[in-house]
């Protein structure tokens, strides 16, 4: 999880004062650094009002600079565009993820860093059993190739894969001309 935060925060401190979308953005841990590092605008969506309850909590001293919105992020209506486009832990529950790409691309004029479970003969198993037989949720697993090709189909010209433990780190650019 440390990771994909520093990698993200790196990202973020390319852009003078960016515009922020955290999709899935739960209880918002990374707003904080990001809004600290001078980010002019975050945005986080997510459907579930306890954890948005926390990032309120936790966001509350940036004001007007931090929006939490509760809502599925195929559906809700964001205005303008974002430097980058944040989507940390949340392909691992998404059947579908294309539309979820191309909307993604949509709304990014910068970078999108996101994260992908990959399978993964040790721990595969135990992660699916747990998820899909005791707690009743679907998770899904990527390739390199489907997340090249993914990405590649939505628009994006340049695009860095890293293996990190148990999943990939997307990090894209140049997307769709706006």
């Amino acid at each position: 999880m440390y990771e994909r935060y520093r990698i993200a925060l790196e990202v973020a401190r390319r852009y003078d004062r960016p515009r922020v979308l955290d999709i899935g953005c739960g209880s918002a841990r990374i707003a904080e650094p990001l809004l600290e590092d001078g980010a002019g605008e975050y945005v986080g969506v997510d459907f579930s009002a306890p954890m948005l309850a926390l990032a309120q909590d936790r966001l509350a001293r940036f004001g007007e600079r931090a929006t939490l919105i509760e809502a599925d992020f195929l559906d809700v209506d964001l205005a303008g565009h974002f430097d980058l486009v944040l989507a940390l832990g949340v392909f691992d529950y998404v059947a579908d993820p294309e539309p979820m790409v191309r909307r993604i691309a949509a709304l990014s004029t910068g970078s999108v860093v996101a994260t992908f479970p990959r399978w993964s003969w040790i721990k595969g198993p135990v992660r699916h059993l747990r998820y899909e037989v005791v707690l009743d949720c679907p998770i899904y697993d990527y390739t390199i190739r489907e997340l090249r090709f993914l990405f590649g189909a939505a628009g994006f010209e340049r695009m860095r894969v890293v293996k990190r433990g148990a999943g990939f780190l997307v990090e894209a650019r140049d997307g769709p001309s706006k």
